[in-house]
């Protein structure tokens, strides 16, 4: 039985609210009845302390640095899981068995091409198209094709439409940037698995397959493990507030990739290599560069450190940081702006000011670094986040629908404009005004009517 918390408002009344204890012994109090029965509401601009949901999905504690899936440590999985078996188990919420396993890679498989129409429609972009405009017009275009008749019938089909997505926002992205440069399009592989399929669309040529080095592939799956889910952040709150009208899933996670597109949400590790790239062309010294940022005047700021959610350190970036460095030690490429962010990450982690105030690095620094040494381009960073994030977007629309309790998200708010005015014609709101002429409104126009 809940334990019982006791509202005193300004008027006098009492109201006596359940609280709730999640399985991590998160606490809330429970306000579902509050307007109802005494006509307040409570004001949480941007939702700071809202909990808008009850999840089952992901778990993170951002004081301790903590972040599950499904209940395994993110470290685990980082380790043990290929991206597809974590997509799995955000999904249906169990690691899949080697029969689960080989069977979701032959849904993949099947539908990782797309109908020879659908690809028709890349050239309707401009070629200047941001490739996030494209994605999501193409998800909502995708339904069409895949699900013609707006509904998931019963649990294979949900399968074999999660799998299509999964599978072909990839090759919608590859293709995407394929149109971008004037190349043609790269049919995906069948024997290839899913992140060196992605790989070899954006890479091949006609006259020349892409090599995929077992570095690249590892951080490539790392990155999109660590972006699979992240609880109720920006697009993932999109997408349950979409999916609670009854939206089928491709319009849901459409507008997951709208919400994504944001620079304050996935356009992080692309500011970061702005960053680096200012560094790189002004020539301006790591030191004088932290410098300005620690002067709060210049308005400066050190992109890649520190997070919203996680206030010591971020688990995942812990992760790709050694991805990161296994990667550029094989590759052996020459940019000044890997070598900068070293230089950075090294400097930045040595200074009492960033460390007092537990500004480390969190996983957009290292995205962005890996992103670029893969030959990414900075405007496919957030279409590379999208691909990763496609599973939780999936596994939220499917908690949210399979909900019996469920009802249409709808948010109250603290209303500010003006009260009760009455309405004026034209001439009665203007009159005694003058305009750019010099004209004044004369009072035996106010009984005129309005033009029509």
């Amino acid at each position: 039985m809940s334990e019982i918390a006791t509202l005193t408002l300004p008027d006098g009344k009492r109201i006596s609210l359940p609280t709730v204890v999640g399985t991590e012994d998160e606490h809330a109090v429970d306000i579902s009845r509050l307007r109802s029965e005494t006509g307040y509401i409570t004001l949480d601009s941007g939702y700071q302390n809202t909990g808008a949901c009850q999840s089952a999905i992901t778990f993170i504690d951002g004081e301790k640095g903590i972040l599950r899936y499904r209940g395994y440590p993110i470290e685990d999985l980082a380790k043990h899981c290929s991206f597809i078996e974590v997509a799995q188990l955000l999904i249906w919420g169990e690691l899949p068995s080697a029969e689960q396993r080989a069977h979701f890679s032959e849904i993949l498989a099947e539908h990782s091409t797309l109908h020879e129409d659908f690809r028709r429609h890349f050239s309707g972009f401009p070629v200047h198209a941001h490739p996030m405009s494209i994605m999501s017009a193409m998800i909502n275009a995708l339904q069409t094709y895949d699900l013609p008749g707006m509904v998931i019938d019963d649990e294979d089909q949900f399968e074999r439409v999660s799998g299509a997505l999964i599978s072909k926002v990839r090759t919608i992205a590859a293709a995407a940037y394929k149109s971008s440069i004037g190349e043609p399009i790269t049919y995906p592989r069948y024997n290839l698995k899913y992140v060196e399929n992605f790989l070899h669309m954006m890479f091949s040529r006609p006259f020349r397959d892409y090599v995929v080095t077992a570095e690249a592939s590892a951080a490539l799956n790392l990155f999109l493990i660590l972006h699979a889910d992240h609880e109720q952040n920006c697009s993932t709150s999109t997408v349950r507030m979409v999916a609670s009208g009854g939206a089928n899933v491709y319009a849901s996670t459409a507008a997951g990739v709208c919400a994504l597109w944001g620079p304050l949400h996935g356009g992080a590790n692309q500011a970061v290599m702005e960053m680096l790239t200012y560094l790189r062309t002004s020539g301006m010294s790591v030191q004088d560069y932290l410098a300005k940022v620690k002067d709060r005047t210049a308005g400066i700021r050190l992109m890649g450190f520190g997070h919203r959610v996680y206030r010591n350190f971020d688990p995942r970036a812990q992760i790709l940081k050694g991805a990161c460095d296994n990667l550029l030690n094989s590759l052996h490429i020459s940019d000044a702006r890997l070598d900068i962010a070293r230089e950075l990450e090294a400097a930045a982690l040595s200074d009492d000011y960033f460390i007092s105030r537990k500004l480390y690095p969190n996983v957009d620094f290292y995205s962005g670094i890996i992103l670029t040494a893969l030959g990414i381009p900075v405007e496919m960073f957030t279409v590379l986040f999208a691909i990763g994030r496609m599973p939780g977007w999936i596994a939220h629309w499917k908690e949210v629908t399979a909900d019996p309790a469920g009802r249409i998200y709808r948010p109250r708010q603290i209303y500010t404009g003006p009260a009760r005015r009455e309405w004026m014609n034209r001439f009665q709101r203007e009159k005694g005004t003058t305009d750019s002429r010099g004209f004044t409104v004369p009072d035996d126009l106010l009984a005129k009517p309005m033009a029509q």
